[in-house]
């Protein structure tokens, strides 16, 4: 891969894994983490929990805004009376590797306007940068990652490939690679107890380094 290593992470839904992946990720990398919009503050925030499972070796940035209500970014704008400004969700100076990660799905709104408002794979394609789809092994997946596929293809996005999270699932893990003509990044195995140590062996021995060399 040329040029800088500068991923975004984005999930089938939410709670797929994908702050766990971009823990791993960012680690693995030494690389500068964002989170653009954090919605939800209570208890631990997804930058919290790079910081505490990248084991000190991601930097992790501040978000653009952090609001207070666990629900889809424009929603929670809404609520907090806050308006969220595109400008400010352009990519964060800096050199080096960088790991962004989005809110929930693909298609999850962080703005509303005339036009339909502002979808997460609308950011995706305005940074330009390879996208990790983060999908869970449970019923349902091959639909909703295909999905997922077809949405960010469709506004131009690169997709570096598809990270499974969760027990293993042959007949998914065999379906999306080959239906989608998307790369197989390995899968994350549900670690217990979840900590830095367990996440950086996992990572090393179930993703496909070689990918985001």
């Amino acid at each position: 891969m040329n040029g800088p290593r500068r991923f975004a992470i984005t999930g089938t839904d939410t709670d797929v894994g994908k702050t766990v992946f971009a823990a791993g990720l960012a680690a693995h990398l030494g690389a500068r983490y964002w989170k653009p919009v954090q919605a939800g503050l209570d208890g631990e925030t997804d930058s919290e929990t790079v910081a505490r499972l990248s084991g000190g070796k991601a930097l992790v940035l501040p978000e653009a805004y952090r609001l207070n209500t666990p629900c889809s970014p424009h929603a929670a704008a809404r609520i907090d009376g806050v308006t969220i400004d595109p400008a400010r969700l352009t990519l964060p100076d800096g050199d080096g590797p960088l790991v962004v990660e989005g809110a929930g799905g693909v298609l999850v709104p962080f703005g509303a306007d005339a036009n339909g408002g502002l979808l997460a794979a609308d950011l995706f394609a305005c940074w330009g940068l390879p996208v990790v789809l983060v999908a869970r092994t449970a019923l349902g997946t091959i639909n909703h990652t295909l999905l997922s596929l077809e949405a960010l293809r469709a506004r131009g996005v690169a997709v570096l490939g598809v990270a499974f999270s969760g027990h293993a699932e042959p007949v998914a893990e065999e379906a999306i690679p080959r239906i989608g003509a998307v790369r197989h990044l390995g899968r994350l195995p549900h670690l217990d107890p979840l900590t830095a140590e367990n996440l950086r062996a996992a990572f090393a021995a179930q993703i496909d380094l070689k990918a985001f060399a």
